[in-house]
């Protein structure tokens, strides 16, 4: 069953080369994103990954980013752009005298993210201080180790921002020593308030603390550590999403719409949970969507008695019987994978429709064998025509478990001209995630709004809240934790931090099959007042805009 993904990216991302994409209509503001790369250096890529990230939510903004190494900069570059962004990710890189020199004398935006500031700030000749009003302090970290008998010490984790404290991502475990953080600030301090001044504070609950999170000092802004390491929907990467408007001097409308999706329709799913599903929303007068898998295979008989079993679409009476009666009520398809599944293998856990990855094994964390563009659409395509031959017209596609190599995300426009869903990216196409030099990542991401171009020219409808889960695990091992209706309201309130922010979620319908035992359709019911209740209007994936 699916789990909850969360994407985190940075020490739990995977490694990967840039992608090139074509040029679309620039419309938006011209923007420029300046990142470290430097050479030799087992992390050279890590800053490709961050501005990749940074790259896609200009998409929502009609900008097509344009990504350079910072050692690539020449001199008087960034006048030709409406906004340069610097990825300060590596500590200590050094910064050609050319960048630093127009960061000073531009009149345009300059956006500047965690390391490497106090090249400019602690060197006399630039005047820093005199001509922004604020200084760099420090770098600040963890309070101190942690350990079995301190196990968080604490760090400057939590950002406020329209009344919500949005805490970063922290784990350790005592046993291993396993830590999972960024907990890496840049501490600022005002000297002139009539040019500087702090947008968004960020504090050390453990010692008092507080500082600066984002400085602005008219065209310059410090965003103090990178949003796009360890992201989940309560992180400070909302707060950046939203402050992104005003950065670039395009102010959207505040506008809060909700999408529900009706997640891993396939051909043995329940008519009569379909139905409740659906009679309900049609009720509520809330339009919906159905992720249908066009094709069900279970190559090894995991649920045929050891018998291997496909049930082409024009078999596939219960699908059919349930998406017909949804479509007339409210309903749209998304084709959600040709099969959602992989050749004969357990990729990872059945080999059978709904379970498994199709574009990425999973296994041994690489592209298929078979990975290809002419691989890849032939299966976009396969899955279309079966769906057309049986009637029916996608309005958008989705990724099965959100992981698909960069190949497949790349020719996914030639399919499909909208996508609905959560993306893995990659810094290569066929990535090394283990090299000693130069290793790849894999960074997955999720929307807050609408990207109407993402780095492998996709369009996404966003899904940013997650979805319902419950620990059935004497049934099914693979599904072995809780997560509640409330946590996703919970989830959809920080979602409205950001002034056109979207609260999207599915749903699967199995959880009201009497055998599992879950509340599901009451769960269900809960969630969807409770978003509306915050204020959202509920649309169909094909009116977002």
């Amino acid at each position: 069953m699916k789990k909850l993904i969360y994407l985190l990216s940075a020490a739990l991302m995977m490694l990967v080369a840039l992608i090139s994409q074509p040029a679309m209509a620039q419309t938006g503001p011209k923007t420029l994103i300046v990142y470290d790369a430097p050479p030799g250096t087992q992390f050279a890529k890590l800053g490709t990954a961050y501005g990749i990230m940074l790259k896609n939510l200009m998409g929502h903004f009609d900008s097509d980013a344009e990504l350079l190494p910072v050692q690539d900069y020449v001199a008087g570059k960034m006048q030709s752009y409406d906004a340069t962004f610097y990825m300060g990710a590596y500590y200590d890189n050094p910064l050609p005298a050319a960048f630093l020199n127009d960061v000073m004398t531009t009149q345009k935006t300059v956006v500047w993210f965690k390391y490497n500031l106090w090249q400019l700030a602690w060197n006399s000749a630039y005047g820093f201080q005199a001509k922004f009003g604020f200084d760099f302090a420090s770098l600040r970290g963890l309070n101190a180790v942690p350990s079995a008998a301190n196990p968080a010490p604490g760090f400057f984790d939590t950002i406020g921002y329209k009344s919500k404290s949005f805490v970063k991502y922290y784990t350790f475990n005592g046993a291993t020593g396993a830590l999972n953080v960024d907990p890496d600030i840049g501490v600022t301090t005002v000297l002139d308030p009539a040019k500087a001044s702090i947008v968004v504070p960020v504090s050390n609950p453990k010692t008092g603390e507080t500082a600066p999170y984002v400085m602005r000092s008219g065209n310059f802004w410090y965003v103090a550590d990178m949003p796009f390491s360890f992201i989940g929907p309560r992180d400070r990467y909302l707060v950046l999403s939203d402050l992104l408007h005003d950065m670039l001097n395009v102010n959207h409308a505040e506008s809060h719409k909700a999408l529900v999706r009706l997640e891993d329709v396939g051909a043995l799913v329940s008519v009569s949970a379909m139905k409740q599903l659906t009679n309900y929303l049609y009720g509520k007068k809330i339009p919906f969507s159905i992720a249908m898998i066009p094709r069900y295979v279970d190559p090894l008989g995991v649920y045929n008695g050891g018998i291997p079993q496909t049930i082409p679409l024009s078999q596939a009476s219960n699908l059919k019987t349930a998406v017909n009666y949804a479509l007339p009520r409210g309903g749209q398809v998304v084709m959600h994978g040709y099969t959602h599944q992989y050749g004969a293998m357990q990729n990872p856990h059945t080999g059978v429709s709904g379970d498994d990855y199709e574009f990425w094994n999973i296994v041994a964390n690489s592209p298929v064998a078979e990975d290809s563009s002419a691989w890849a659409l032939g299966r976009l395509n396969a899955g279309k025509a079966e769906l057309a031959s049986n009637g029916y017209t996608p309005v958008a596609w989705e990724t099965p478990h959100y992981h698909a190599s960069a190949l497949t995300s790349k020719v996914t426009p030639q399919a499909f001209s909208n996508t609905y869903q959560r993306v893995v990216y990659f810094t290569a196409d066929q990535p090394n995630f283990n090299a000693a030099i130069n290793k790849d990542f894999g960074v997955g991401q999720i929307f807050p709004y609408v990207i109407k171009k993402d780095h492998y020219g996709q369009r996404i409808i966003p899904e940013s809240l997650g979805n319902i889960e419950y620990d059935i695990s004497a049934i099914d091992p693979t599904s072995n934790y809780n997560y509640t209706w409330q946590d996703i309201v919970t989830n959809a309130e920080y979602g409205k931090t950001v002034r056109d922010g979207y609260a999207s979620f599915f749903f699967h319908p199995f959880w009201l099959e009497p055998e599992v035992g879950t509340p599901g359709l009451a769960d269900f019911k809960k969630l969807v007042d409770g978003i509306t209740n915050l204020g959202y209007t509920w649309i169909a994936p094909s009116a977002a805009q």
